[in-house]
């Protein structure tokens, strides 16, 4: 769903109303600068029957690993088991700009991070000496203590957001799940290798294991038309999402082979040539990490990312009218049928 308070706030709850509806599997919820995750997850949770809710993500330097240890209990309970926790770093810009927090040493700090929020979601008294967090303070009044509520399940899901090589091998090591953004079937043995090596680390293997990507969906006739509706969104990660010196999905469409066009896309975007910026993502890059088109050709991308190792598809019908995304639901429904690759 998209960022609420950008005006469609009562869109996104009927998507995720309608997703519960069709059998959808979760619906994710972002957050950055502006809304928090957690209040609206708690408040599409309680329109919806059936369907997980999931952060994607929690910022990392938004909270205190025990804070979202009590964030992440608490939706589980007022849901009714139904949350999937989803976490990450954010970047430099928010980080620091937003949170004033340091970022520095993204993959310690969230190894650290995660031990903790297990250490409190089993309940145990929490201790804990790291590098990054250091619980109780030593030499102070503060003593270990244990998170009081109760979530209705014995585990909830954790997931990580990553994109660079050693986080996701991070994320295969310490993670029951990865959020995948702009993935690509012909791209994404690179990125599942790292996350099985980091499996294997841990004496694990993928089995199990949840990969999933978010995918825009755009239903029409011509798919190269309906990639237009994209580019907007791809040229504001690829182009503007970070600085010029740090921007990880940059470095994500160079590594997927678009180097020069990744960097005409930033180029343009940091000039506010946003247009300009729109124009200059690569077809290819937008149909590679799209679902575009009719039904037939979504069903076959659909077993493509199947066949690659996707195990949850995340749908994001963005930059579409109510009616648009709600019809692009419903359509995803059918290709999956088409596509005969799970449900």
């Amino acid at each position: 769903m998209g960022y609420w308070g950008a005006g469609n706030d009562a869109a996104n709850l009927e998507l995720a109303k309608e997703a519960d509806r069709l059998g959808y599997s979760v619906a994710w919820v972002a957050e950055a600068y502006g809304s928090d995750a957690p209040t609206v997850l708690a408040w599409v949770a309680a329109h919806t029957e059936r369907i997980d809710i999931g952060s994607a993500i929690l910022q990392i330097p938004a909270r205190r690993p025990t804070m979202t240890a009590m964030t992440a209990a608490t939706l589980d309970t007022l849901s009714g088991g139904r949350f999937r926790l989803g976490l990450g770093v954010s970047g430099p810009q928010v980080s620091e700009g937003w949170y004033g927090v340091k970022f520095d040493k993204p993959l310690g700090r969230t190894r650290e991070y995660v031990d903790i929020v297990r250490q409190a979601l089993r309940r145990e008294r929490v201790s804990y000496q790291g590098k990054h967090f250091t619980q109780p303070l030593p030499d102070g009044p503060g003593k270990p203590l244990k998170l009081t509520v109760h979530p209705v399940r014995e585990q909830i899901p954790i997931y990580l957001a990553s994109i660079g090589p050693k986080n996701l091998e991070l994320t295969g090591e310490i993670a029951d799940g990865w959020l995948a953004i702009f993935y690509s079937p012909e791209h994404g043995k690179e990125s599942l290798e790292l996350i099985a090596r980091g499996r294997a680390k841990a004496g694990k293997t993928l089995d199990g294991f949840d990969v999933v990507p978010t995918t825009p969906i755009v239903v029409g006739d011509d798919w190269k038309t309906a990639a237009d509706t994209v580019r907007p969104y791809a040229a504001l990660y690829v182009g503007g999402m970070g600085s010029r010196e740090q921007n990880f999905y940059n470095n994500l469409a160079c590594r997927m082979g678009y180097e020069a066009e990744a960097a005409e896309t930033q180029n343009r975007y940091l000039a506010k040539d946003y247009a300009g910026a729109a124009a200059a993502v690569p077809l290819g890059f937008l149909d590679s990490t799209g679902l575009l088109g009719p039904k037939e050709r979504i069903a076959e991308k659909m077993q493509a990312l199947a066949e690659s190792g996707v195990t949850t598809l995340t749908v994001s019908p963005i930059l579409q009218d109510l009616e648009q995304s709600k019809a692009a639901l419903r359509v995803a429904v059918e290709a999956l049928d088409l596509a005969g690759v799970g449900s």
